[in-house]
């Protein structure tokens, strides 16, 4: 009873620890309650594309999409499950830890600002993508066409405003929203099975592992890895508050794993079905009553709220990493203030695949040096050596920098084709990996 009175007192006040590390008293959250954060998160817009793709572009049956896509996810959740210790063992922001990999200076100047950067586009894509389907439906229903910006500026507030309260109105709302998106998205795999097309054609259909699909397949797992992986950069900084390191990253595999295979059945579901890269637009198409209509409406916008609110809260930790001089409630606010404005304009989803591969050729090298030097490098832990190296601002390692260059050099001369991500951040890690080896002989 205590415990719930002390949880729901923790859901409405203002999280003020910033890059210093968390009390061990406040690290009170359980597994299942970090599986249901990332579970709530999963099936959103853009974490359909992959698996939907798999199948419209290429070529691959239903089973083959989800098998292959859910392969290269799960290898991306498990370096990003991992990459939670830093925020469960000492309590501490991802980027700040990552300070104890590229020096203070890497960190501060390079890692962070494109951590915020990526964070900053993602809510703007995800707040305009979530506007539209709100006011598809809204016209639907009324009649009448809202103004974008009368829906997405709402919208982006109220999800900054939950971000820059903290981590505990985080937990709380994605456990409100969880019960609402298991049902949508029950409601939507059953009109699978009523369309004209009969969904019994999903699993009578090819074999999973045919000769001809593994090359394509290959390359749809490398692209699933290639989009998660990068969470490794952020992952710790919802962990500060775990119970211990174990279940925090557990609770992060799981939630991420079964809300990855839901995302990837649905993705790849819409496309076979109905030849379409969006479930939640396909589905309410099929639905024949409005509150059907609203209740596939509602599952969107959550599962957009729950992952944009995420983005905006670590969003806040990369900036607050970057001018420490902030506290990290203004580093929020300033974060969610820019998000704010650019979902004001729905042009900058035009140019998206353009922009992600263009922050790719930087995250994907920086993913693969945070991976190997955390975890093989200083074996999942961090030294006195490396908290000192955190507080000093003004230093710069060099390896890490220099691997990630090379990185960065396979990753645009690579056919996109040619799964360039992941092999970027397998020459990366290697690379980097040798170079330790060889400094430390």
């Amino acid at each position: 009873m205590n415990m719930g009175h002390s949880e729901q007192h923790k859901s409405i006040r203002i999280e003020r620890y910033g890059l210093e590390s968390v009390p061990i008293e406040e690290r009170t959250t359980s597994w299942y309650r970090y599986a249901f954060i990332q579970f709530t998160m999963s099936a959103n817009t853009g974490n359909f594309l992959i698996p939907a793709l798999a199948v419209m572009n290429g070529g691959l049956p239903f089973l083959t999409a989800v098998f292959y896509t859910s392969i290269g996810a799960l290898l991306a959740f498990l370096f990003v499950s991992l990459l939670t210790l830093p925020g469960s063992k000492y309590g501490i922001p991802a980027q700040y830890a990552i300070r104890s990999i590229l020096g203070g200076k890497g960190a501060r100047l390079v890692s962070s600002p494109i951590r915020s950067i990526t964070s900053l586009y993602w809510f703007s894509v995800q707040t305009i993508g979530g506007t539209y389907v709100l006011q598809q439906f809204l016209s639907r229903t009324t009649g009448n066409e809202i103004p974008f910006l009368f829906l997405s500026v709402p919208l982006a507030i109220l999800m900054v405003t939950l971000a820059t309260i903290g981590f505990q109105a985080f937990k709380q709302a994605t456990t409100y929203f969880l019960p609402v998106l298991l049902l949508g998205e029950l409601v939507m795999l059953s009109l699978y099975f009523t369309t004209e097309e009969p969904a019994t054609s999903l699993l009578t259909s090819n074999p999973m592992l045919q000769r001809e699909h593994i090359k394509v397949g290959l390359f749809y797992a490398s692209l699933a890895f290639v989009q998660y992986v990068s969470g490794v950069s952020a992952s710790a900084d919802v962990t500060r508050y775990a119970v211990t390191p174990k279940q925090g990253a557990y609770g992060l595999f799981v939630g991420n794993a079964l809300g990855f295979l839901m995302t990837a059945v649905l993705g790849s579901g819409a496309a076979t079905l109905f030849n379409d890269v969006n479930p939640y637009v396909a589905t309410s198409e099929q639905a024949a009553f409005l509150w059907l209509i609203g209740l596939i409406t509602l599952t969107a916008l959550l599962s957009m709220l729950s992952i944009n609110i995420n983005n905006a809260y670590t969003g806040g930790y990369s900036l607050l990493n970057t001018f420490s001089s902030l506290s990290r409630v203004k580093s929020a606010l300033i974060f969610g203030s820019l998000g704010v404005v650019l979902s004001s304009f729905p042009t900058i989803v035009t140019q998206a695949e353009y922009y992600i591969r263009l922050l790719g050729g930087l995250i994907v090298p920086l993913s693969a040096v945070i991976v190997v030097d955390f975890l093989v490098v200083k074996r999942a832990s961090l030294s006195e050596g490396d908290f000192h190296v955190m507080t000093e601002g003004d230093t710069l390692f060099l390896s890490p920098f220099v691997t990630i260059g090379i990185g960065t050099l396979v990753y645009f001369s690579l056919p996109y084709e040619q799964s360039s991500g992941f092999i970027a951040f397998i020459v990366t890690a290697m690379s980097y990996y040798i170079a330790t080896k060889l400094s430390s002989n």
